[in-house]
């Protein structure tokens, strides 16, 4: 049996310990054959494809990104896209796809297992958003580094009486910057979830100066003001329709001076949360997810994901992962709402 392996959507730690486990276990256990389609889904759809075995992926766990590249190419929006995926994967005697990827990548999947196509997903995505598994890989590293740049931020806003407003990703979820608020201190932790009332903030900010305390508002990307409180730039969609986000934390920067009066600054955490090292614990579970989906594949367990259920790994319906997201509890969210201000 031959195994094509491709990573889709934006990268993320941990990617390369899923592929190198998935090829050593496939290898030496299962006796599987492997090729990598470069890009995400423009791989297949394109034809192009790298050698994947056992030299191919020495030395790759500690390694950020991902060895076979990335895009955010969705086969379904190009006319004739299906069939040349299709008409690549038997030209290349591909007989199963494993996806590592999110929302899209696995979306994309999960359209062409019932097409037909012989898949198996990984999940992955920063955002931990995806549903039907406890934690997704990359999603700890991010939230370490947000936490490591909050924790900085505290002593240059204190040193020169200032606010400071920390952007970090998370467009429909808030789960980054719940975790890296609290555990960075933050004042403030605005998410996608519950709308916020800026003058609101403006209070929680006023509140602390009065303290001679330097406040710190943690802010997802996709985290937006109550109706008519605020007004907000848009941007353009990508190729699976999402608008390009990012530029809440200077709009709100900028409202939290001009409303307070006292100096304000944002920082946009970006792709940094993104790249480097993974931590132990996504080296860890991205190489889990990795082992059990080889094991998948194995016993021709087609149209599954693996998942994180406790310290378990099980498999689960593809579709369950993507109909819809994980989002932040409200309950969870009120937790922290005890140190704002």
């Amino acid at each position: 049996m031959r195994v094509g392996v491709l990573t889709g959507g934006g990268d993320c730690p941990g990617l390369n310990a899923v592929i190198r486990a998935v090829v050593r276990k496939g290898v030496t256990q299962h006796g599987l054959d492997f090729v990598g389609f470069r890009n995400g889904w423009r791989g297949p759809l394109e034809g192009e494809t790298v050698p994947l075995d056992v030299p191919a992926v020495r030395g790759i766990l500690p390694r950020g990104g991902t060895i076979l590249g990335s895009s955010r190419t969705n086969p379904f929006t190009i006319e004739g896209g299906v069939e040349r995926i299709r008409e690549n994967l038997a030209k290349f005697e591909v007989d199963v796809l494993i996806a590592i990827g999110g929302e899209d990548t696995l979306g994309v999947a999960t359209k062409l297992g019932e097409l037909g196509v012989q898949v198996v997903g990984v999940p992955k995505t920063i955002d931990n958003d995806l549903n039907a598994t406890d934690y997704t890989f990359g999603f700890d590293t991010a939230v370490n580094i947000a936490t490591e740049a909050i924790d900085r931020l505290h002593t240059t806003a204190e040193s020169h009486h200032r606010a400071v407003v920390v952007e970090v990703m998370g467009r429909h979820t808030g789960w980054i910057a719940l975790h890296s608020g609290l555990a960075g201190g933050a004042n403030v932790i605005l998410i996608p979830e519950v709308p916020f009332d800026v003058e609101q903030v403006c209070d929680w900010i006023r509140s602390r100066f009065r303290t001679n305390y330097s406040p710190i508002v943690v802010v997802a990307e996709g985290a937006v003001p109550a109706a008519g409180t605020m007004a907000l730039a848009s941007g353009e969609v990508d190729a699976f329709g999402h608008v390009r986000l990012g530029g809440i934390g200077n709009q709100l920067a900028g409202e939290i001076e001009t409303r307070t009066g006292e100096e304000a600054r944002a920082v946009v955490l970006g792709h940094i949360q993104r790249g480097g090292t993974p931590t132990a614990f996504d080296r860890w579970l991205a190489t889990r997810f990795g082992l059990h989906a080889i094991d998948a594949v194995a016993d021709q367990a087609w149209g599954v994901m693996v998942a994180l259920r406790g310290t378990e790994i099980v498999r689960v319906p593809l579709a369950d992962a993507t109909t819809t997201l994980k989002t932040v509890p409200l309950e969870k969210y009120e937790e922290a709402k005890v140190f704002f201000g």
